[in-house]
């Protein structure tokens, strides 16, 4: 986070110099041609599935489509629900935190194409970012089981197509997004054991938007953007080993009794951007 800052400043330095260098506007004040650098912060909304739940594997094959029953019976161990956010406590009645807001901050460099009205371009981006994206599934023991991904970092490359309106550029943006991921695992379940099998902190995805860049100067402008991001993050695998449980643990039963490998039933990341911005054009 030091970095990002110490990064922030370097770039609002840049800024500022390019605001008070007039020999920097070497272009006409509505030409969009050419290169630029800017800086910008996000308020960022995640876009989770109000569906989604744990999902299992008893029998390891690979595939998570397992029910995790109680001991003698065909009733499912998770017959409480799930909630796609963070567990107040133990059990469902307790309800869940609502998780999904974090912010942005990074910079982009890019370069744009002008012809008659219409201004096409390319832009890339780096940036620090905090939000999370939790799901909790709750048992009957009563035990709630939470995974979270938290997205860190994000790089972009879009392309740019808008139409210059005298001092402003209206546009439309899309392109291949990558963001890192940290996976994490919670559970008030003290008798199993939980051990990560496979934690991949790697997503990749797409990017789509819109925005408009306004001209305060002739070599600054200022930015408004919307985005929305869906990532496909990597694969998250807890294992759920015997522990302290007895023998008619729900996770621990025969023919398995090494226990059950848990994951989340949708890998997407997706999550809404709303941005403001600034650039220097040269």
């Amino acid at each position: 986070m030091r970095t990002s800052l110490y990064t922030g400043a370097a770039l609002a330095t840049v800024l500022m110099a390019g605001l008070a260098t007039p020999a920097l506007a070497q272009s006409a004040p509505n030409d969009w041609s050419g290169p630029y650098i800017g800086i910008y912060g996000s308020y960022l909304e995640t876009n989770g599935d109000p569906d989604e739940q744990l999902i299992f594997d008893r029998d390891f094959d690979g595939e998570f489509d397992d029910t995790v029953v109680l001991n003698g019976t065909t009733n499912s161990a998770f017959s409480p629900g799930s909630c796609a956010n963070t567990a107040r406590g133990a059990t469902l009645a307790e309800g869940c935190y609502r998780q999904g807001d974090g912010v942005e901050g990074g910079a982009r460099i890019g370069y744009d194409v002008q012809f008659g009205n219409w201004v096409v371009g390319a832009v890339g981006e780096v940036a620090a970012a905090d939000v999370n994206d939790s799901v909790t599934s709750f048992s009957t023991t009563p035990a709630s089981y939470t995974m979270n991904r938290e997205l860190e970092h994000t790089a972009a490359l879009r392309a740019r197509i808008g139409y210059a309106m005298g001092p402003a550029l209206v546009y439309g943006t899309g392109g291949v997004a990558y963001g890192k991921v940290q996976n994490s695992f919670f559970t008030t379940n003290g008798a199993n054991s939980f051990t990560e099998q496979t934690s991949e902190d790697d997503a990749d995805g797409y990017q789509y938007g819109a925005g408009v860049e306004w001209k305060l100067a002739p070599n600054l402008t200022l930015v408004t953007e919307y985005l929305y991001t869906s990532l496909e993050a990597g694969d998250y695998v807890v294992r759920a080993g015997p522990g302290t449980a007895g023998p008619t643990n729900p996770f621990i039963l025969p023919p398995n009794t090494a226990g059950t490998d848990i994951t989340r039933s949708n890998g997407d990341f997706d999550y809404h951007g709303f941005r403001l911005g600034m650039n220097i054009r040269f």
